[in-house]
């Protein structure tokens, strides 16, 4: 017989998809949140700053060198999920103020219902486009941008384009940090394509990805960086190397090597990130 209070799976269909959120056994608070299936969001309401996800600890690697450490931030985070990063940054860099895109209302309002954030969190939710959302706001008003955008597994074809980018590069003031979280697989055409449309926009530019994905051996996920400003390239290298599962760092003229001849991405040309391979983000 299971305990009185024990959490139960919570399953609803939402603007986008079927999401459930499933209690962890090994975790009293944590959850997982799925959409039609696939992973989308791991969440310690206990512990925020608990990154489950690989992807996910790679982008708090990157938040964290962002300005002076504990420094509070704006930040701008397009695709809510479960709201995880937000909760990181709200635990790691207090007295940030948060915004956070998302186009499934439905998704917020379950997020909302089941995990709730903390009323002085500072964490302001917008059901609404990213990309929309974006282009009507403030200029030089973030210090980071985070672009963790899917539809279902793929990322949005208008969240691929230079004016998508150049609207981000806006919308950063001059210090600030463009990370995306994308998934493909080689010959990596969307990586590149991606690459090479920020490479248009932004001075500095890093990529991160485990070495099995980079040598083509299996489909997974990319966390890339933009900035004019110099990132902290050696930070991102040694504390991703450390992690449970290993990544490399790709800047300078090997991440050019990489790009190659790939073309930024115009508006005409634009396509969403491919799909998934059947179990490529299975969770068993």
């Amino acid at each position: 017989m299971g305990a009185v209070n024990e959490p139960i799976p919570v399953t609803r269909v939402t603007d986008q998809g079927t999401a459930k959120l499933m209690p962890d056994i090994d975790r009293e608070r944590a959850w997982l949140l799925t959409v039609d299936g696939a992973p989308q969001s791991y969440v310690d309401l206990d512990e925020p700053t608990h990154l489950e996800f690989e992807y996910a600890r790679r982008l708090g690697h990157v938040l964290d060198t962002v300005g002076e450490p504990g420094r509070a931030l704006d930040a701008l985070h397009l695709g809510g999920g479960a709201l995880t990063l937000p909760r990181y940054v709200a635990a790691t860099r207090p007295g940030s103020r948060q915004d956070v895109v998302e186009a499934d209302r439905e998704l917020l309002k379950l997020v909302v219902e089941h995990l709730p954030v903390p009323e002085d969190a500072g964490i302001a939710l917008h059901g609404a486009d990213a990309r929309e959302w974006l282009e009507a706001a403030h200029s030089d008003s973030a210090d980071v941008l985070v672009g963790d955008v899917f539809g279902g597994s793929r990322v949005p074809a208008h969240l691929t384009t230079v004016a998508y980018a150049r609207a981000a590069e806006r919308v950063l003031r001059v210090d600030g940090v463009y990370l995306a979280n994308l998934a493909d697989a080689a010959p990596f055409a969307f990586l590149r394509s991606q690459l090479a449309t920020l490479a248009m926009v932004f001075e500095e530019l890093a990529l991160i990805a485990e070495p099995g994905v980079l040598r083509g051996r299996r489909f997974g996920n990319a966390v890339l960086v933009a900035a004019h400003q110099p990132l902290d390239v050696a930070t991102l290298a040694r504390r991703t190397a450390a992690d449970a599962f290993p990544a490399r760092v790709e800047h300078g003229p090997a991440l050019r090597d990489f790009i190659g001849g790939a073309a930024p991405v115009r508006e005409e040309d634009a396509v969403p990130s491919p799909e998934p391979p059947d179990g490529a983000f299975g969770i068993g």
